[in-house]
């Protein structure tokens, strides 16, 4: 079973996302993502400055299975990319909720509103599994 932190948001391509207290989304895979994913070898984070559209293609994150997409689960500006996870891929597979991705300004910080909460994305897992 994989870990779901009841305190952040879920997209149903298995991102997470945490609003800080200053406005800005952390945004990283989920545990169920990188185990499905496996061993991660490859990761490239989006670069500073880049503004985002809600689903849009932002990361790659490549595992000895494949490589796969992150996409932004909200609209905004990248403030800041993890490159640590350039040297280290493998620290989102140690756990997947300390390893960000990227940091993020959103347009719009309600639309963290609108994503799935622990609860929701636990049943989202569960029907996909069906």
């Amino acid at each position: 079973m994989s870990k779901i932190p009841a305190d952040l948001k879920y997209t149903k391509s298995h991102e997470w996302v945490k609003l800080g207290a200053d406005g800005v989304a952390t945004v990283g895979i989920t545990d169920h993502a990188q185990a499905a994913l496996g061993d991660l070898v490859f990761v490239e984070p989006p670069k500073p400055g880049r503004p985002l559209k809600a689903g849009e293609s932002c990361a790659v994150v490549e595992s000895v299975k494949a490589a796969s997409d992150v996409y932004s689960p909200i609209a905004g500006e990248v403030v800041e990319g993890n490159v640590k996870l350039n040297d280290t891929p493998e620290m989102i597979n140690q756990d997947a909720y300390s390893a960000w991705l990227m940091k993020l300004k959103p347009v719009n910080p309600k639309d963290v509103d609108g994503l799935m909460d622990a609860k929701a994305y636990e049943k989202f897992l569960a029907d996909e599994a069906h």
